[in-house]
């Protein structure tokens, strides 16, 4: 099966939708019944994106790859995995849609569409914390396509899981991601300002790990 560029935009689109409703949503709904317990609201969190992306992942892949992300796309670009001009296209779509998912979370519980975040997420520690997640994720979705493992659903929403509670970030790991989240005044929220160094250190976490997995599996490609 060879599906057509508007099929395989279309499930991009609805994928990274999905995901960022799910971060949104599930975020506000941990908050509301967590009493303020910030651990219990975080924990829910976490759980709920995890699961959501691996289903998010095992439905779509056969039709996009599932990748929901700039900086996968750009990174199969990179080694020739697909088309330059295609992968502009799979970004595109990737912020617009992580937008759409934000105004659906959003008017699931009567918040307004679309609101600046408030949430400090600043300094040294929060960009290092981005390096290391989004390193993590690119090696974890490199693996998954070398070895073709088809857990690849599983092990993804894992990491992101695990990486929510292993990173003082909370493991945003996404350039669309993060301009999306800082449209929502909400748990999941970031800063506007603190997007561009999320953003920066995500790009260069995600080119080590592809510099990294190029080498680390070329035997694989070529044994002896």
């Amino acid at each position: 099966m060879n599906p057509s560029l508007a099929r395989r935009l279309a499930a991009e689109g609805v994928g990274t939708a999905l995901l960022l409703a799910t971060v949104i949503g599930s975020g506000i709904m941990g908050e509301r019944l967590s009493g303020g317990n910030v651990a219990i609201a975080l924990l829910a969190n976490a759980v709920a994106t995890g699961c959501g992306l691996a289903v998010l992942v095992a439905i779509f892949a056969p039709v996009s790859g599932a990748h929901f992300n700039p900086l996968v796309s750009i990174a199969l670009a990179s080694r020739g995995r697909m088309q330059w001009r295609e992968a502009f296209a799979f970004v595109l779509v990737q912020f617009l849609a992580a937008v759409c998912g934000v105004i659906a979370a959003h008017l699931m519980f009567g918040e307004p569409m679309l609101s600046w975040g408030s949430k400090a997420r600043a300094g040294p520690a929060q960009a290092w914390s981005e390096f290391v997640a989004t390193f993590g994720l690119l090696v974890v979705v490199w693996a998954c396509i070398e070895r073709k493992l088809s857990a690849a659903p599983a092990l993804i929403g894992a990491y992101i899981c695990a990486a929510y509670w292993f990173t003082s970030s909370t493991s945003f790991a996404n350039p669309a991601v993060a301009v999306a989240r800082c449209l929502s005044d909400t748990f999941a929220g970031i800063r506007p300002a603190d997007v561009p160094a999320f953003a920066a250190a995500q790009s260069l976490g995600a080119a080590a790990a592809t510099i990294f997995s190029a080498w680390l599996w070329l035997p694989f490609r070529n044994p002896g």
